[in-house]
């Protein structure tokens, strides 16, 4: 028996280079750091294993055997590439030839040349071999993804949802239900597996529509959340929606209890004069009931609030008092921000959770790249979204809640489409 020491940045690395080179028959003596990690070092753990002769040569006569083969691979994707280069360069000169000998007759149809079908045949021979490649590497980091066993297919799918910034948890999860639901015959293609997995994942996301709401009931939305989230603004892009935008114009009305910041307050109250809107500013109770009143000829209210940090009870309070004693149907919308990280997101909620939150609305899409952190939020509260706020502009940057949208960004990254504008 021998005793080998093998160092790595984590006790798992040490232990598959000890595996690698001593086989799975090596015991484990002793695991331990040796240098901890600091602001300039990475830390260093050592793994010393027990094996015997014959097994390290067993290991390395199969590391030989493995290194052939990816060797091999390489070597015939190399050959299969120049060979379709000599072909392309034979074949290019041909193709004016080609269109002369195409008949006048514009319908008729010339049978490919026997260049082409060999191009066709190497181009199939080349992805497969780059496939077997993909599949070698894509197994070697199994450990990696806690032993989950994902077949090669889905490793584009799944490397994007994962630097998405999705939770690990429910990329797992997710991983699990669509090997053990999804039809074997649609595994063959990267792009059936990427639609099928983003269809699961559209199905999870609960969505309110704005036909969803009480038809023949007053309106009247309060736009909660942290500060710097862009709740005044949205407000302002709906209240043009509803009074201009949509099919049937609705009267809009403003009341704001945002009475502290004395900008934002002018802000609003230039933005409701320029669209010939009525607003209220209160800031107490009573003045609530009687702005209410004043707007009662409004088929939608809308109420800015004062943006108020998870953690301020007081000013939390504040607004809950003003809903409890008005016996007056209020839809409570939690305005967050994309670029929020999942653990905040759950922060705030939590925090905004005792006003009764109705549904939420997401700002600031043309500001992050990442929505992983939104569609494992809402999985996890269940609370269905209603809009998105995908600009700066007013009031063009604002859409309906889209799970297709919201999972093709999380997937294929945002892009802003003007005519997203609809109520799907």
């Amino acid at each position: 028996m021998k005793l080998l020491s093998f160092t790595a940045e984590t006790p798992s690395e040490a232990l598959k280079k000890a595996q690698l080179q001593c086989g799975e028959n090596a015991l484990v003596v002793s695991t331990k750091e040796i240098k901890k990690k600091s602001l300039t070092q990475k830390a260093l753990y050592e793994v010393v294993v027990a094996v015997d002769d014959k097994d390290i040569k067993k290991a390395e006569e199969k590391n030989n055997t493995k290194t052939k083969s990816t060797t091999d691979v390489l070597l015939n994707l190399s050959k299969a590439a120049k060979q379709i280069s000599q072909i392309d360069d034979i074949t290019s000169s041909d193709k004016y030839l080609q269109k002369q000998e195409i008949s006048k007759d514009n319908n008729t149809k010339t049978e490919p040349t026997e260049e082409l079908k060999e191009i066709k045949n190497e181009i199939y021979k080349l992805t497969d071999k780059i496939k077997l490649i993909q599949e070698m590497f894509w197994e070697e980091k199994t450990p990696q993804r806690n032993g989950l066993n994902i077949p090669s297919e889905f490793s584009e799918i799944y490397k994007k949802a994962k630097l998405s910034g999705i939770n690990q948890n429910d990329l797992d999860s997710i991983m699990e239900l669509t090997l053990e639901h999804m039809p074997h015959n649609m595994r063959k293609n990267s792009n059936t597996v990427k639609r099928y997995f983003q269809v699961l994942l559209r199905k999870m996301i609960p969505i309110r529509l704005e036909n969803d709401m009480k038809k023949g009931e007053k309106k009247i939305m309060m736009f909660v959340g942290p500060t710097g989230v862009g709740k005044t603004t949205t407000l302002a892009k709906l209240a043009a929606k509803y009074s201009y935008l949509k099919d049937k114009r609705e009267k809009v009305g403003i009341i704001t209890l945002d009475t502290y910041r004395i900008g934002a307050v002018e802000q609003l109250f230039q933005f409701a004069k320029m669209m010939r809107l009525p607003i209220e500013d209160v800031i107490d109770f009573n003045d609530f009931s009687r702005a209410i009143k004043s707007l009662s000829f409004c088929d939608t209210i809308l109420i800015d609030t004062i943006g108020s940090s998870q953690y301020d009870k007081d000013k939390l309070a504040k607004m809950e008092s003003f809903l409890n004693k008005t016996h007056i149907n209020i839809d409570v919308n939690l305005v967050l921000s994309s670029s929020t990280k999942l653990e905040d997101l759950r922060e705030i909620y939590n925090n905004f959770e005792y006003l009764n939150i109705d549904t939420i609305i997401f700002t600031k899409f043309d500001e992050t790249k990442n929505f992983g952190n939104i569609f494992s939020f809402v999985k996890e509260v269940s609370k269905p979204l209603s809009y998105f706020s995908i600009g700066q502009e007013v009031p063009d940057d604002i859409m309906c809640a889209n799970s297709e949208f919201l999972i093709d960004c999380m997937i294929d990254g945002f892009k802003k489409d003007k005519n997203a504008n609809t109520s799907k």
